[in-house]
């Protein structure tokens, strides 16, 4: 099958890139011919890894082309007509390539497969400058909260208009999780299905670090929650001086929170190791005795929550969005309230203090993660939905 791959991105950002690249070598390895478009966009020393690329920006331009990409139509239109794929599969697409690209959609069969919440809410985390979930429909109140840059409102409004207009273009829209699926629901996207991401098998080998160890892996941004751990981690340390926090990642946060260690005196204590590559990081945090998800907003999936359990670490999250579908509190990981410092202390002293039990519950997180998100199971569920959607058409 001929199978078209199209997200804003092609390097690992974030979850959604990380899982359209594993999905691109796992469709490969099935013999299919699976291809990669995105936008030309890579930070300093990333390769972007797609297979076709358009022009696509981060300067104060990106506003106005992520509601209107004219490269990407014009590309995207030459790549379809040439490739003639079987199936288009598109992730994200509203922070480069734009709406504009979806009427070259309609006459094949196409997936709208959700990562976050960008289709329902201009930032794509629905969280208010003030850290408060926000509950209303992006309108003049993303404005008057102050979600967007004044210059940048009236472009993102148009995007979420031209997207309402031509979402019809996909004829099945999937989420990642129950969470994103009712979040859609509830703005009147209601024919979504769910298909969860595939996380590749790890070992069962582990051997937690004589020294009591956190680790932390994701984007350094206000929606992550780095903060709290930071805050969290100071009181374990009264009870605990020898623990040790591992920071992987980097973001807009990065410089904030180095100045928050230092305002805490933990530098002894915590290590940033900046951005490590999903393939390299079993082998940086594989020793750690828990690895903290403090999400403050409703993460959409929780792939590091998913890759700690598969490694076999100890997971201590937020109960929030699909993090309380991954997580059985007290069996295969924690749950704690988001931004709750006081209860992720006593959770994490409760783990750094006592190495069978986060060693008995990373091994539950293990068995539950390989029954739930093997590679197989995953792309015997989405062929069925592509040969489902090529019969429709034929």
């Amino acid at each position: 099958m001929k199978i078209l791959l199209v997200n804003d991105y092609g390097v690992p950002l974030g979850g959604a890139e990380v899982y359209i690249l594993r999905l691109r070598k796992l469709l490969r390895d099935k013999g299919h011919d699976a291809r990669l478009f995105t936008s030309n966009v890579a930070a300093d020393g990333q390769v972007n890894e797609a297979d076709y690329t358009c022009v696509g920006t981060t300067s104060p331009f990106r506003a106005a082309l992520q509601t209107m990409n004219p490269w990407a139509y014009l590309k995207l239109g030459k790549v379809i007509k040439e490739f003639k794929p079987d199936v288009v599969h598109v992730k994200i697409f509203l922070t480069q390539l734009s709406p504009l690209i979806l009427p070259l959609l309609r006459d094949i069969p196409s997936i709208y497969h959700v990562a976050w919440y960008r289709p329902i809410c201009p930032t794509g985390t629905k969280l208010l400058p003030d850290g408060n979930l926000c509950n209303v429909k992006p309108g003049i109140t993303c404005r008057q909260n102050k979600c967007l840059p004044s210059g940048d409102w009236a472009a993102l409004m148009l995007q979420l208009k031209l997207f309402r207009r031509w979402r019809g273009a996909f004829n099945t829209i999937l989420a990642n999780s129950e969470s994103v699926r009712d979040k859609l629901v509830s703005y009147g996207i209601d024919n979504a299905e769910v298909l969860d991401y595939c996380i590749p098998e790890s070992g069962t080998d582990v051997h937690l670090s004589e020294t009591p160890t956190v680790a932390f892996a994701g984007r350094l941004v206000r929606e992550k929650g780095a903060d709290i751990l930071l805050r969290a981690f100071a009181n374990v340390l009264k009870f605990i001086p020898a623990a040790r926090l591992l920071i992987a990642g980097e973001g807009t946060e990065s410089e904030k929170l180095r100045g928050l260690i230092s305002d805490l005196n933990m530098s002894p204590n915590v290590s940033m190791l900046g951005s490590i590559p999903s393939s390299h990081l079993d082998s940086h945090l594989s020793e750690a005795w828990v690895q903290a998800v403090p999400s403050v907003w409703e993460e959409p999936f929780g792939m590091a929550a998913a890759e700690a359990m598969m490694r076999g670490t100890a997971v201590i999250a937020s109960d929030t969005g699909g993090l309380r579908e991954i997580i059985d509190n007290g069996k295969s990981g924690l749950l704690v309230p988001p931004g709750d410092v006081e209860e992720l202390t006593v959770k994490l002293t409760r783990l750094l203090g006592d190495k069978s039990l986060a060693q008995s519950i990373g091994r539950a997180g293990h068995m539950s993660a390989s029954s739930r998100f093997s590679a197989d199971k995953h792309l015997e569920k989405l062929m069925i939905i592509y040969e489902s959607l090529c019969a429709r058409h034929s």
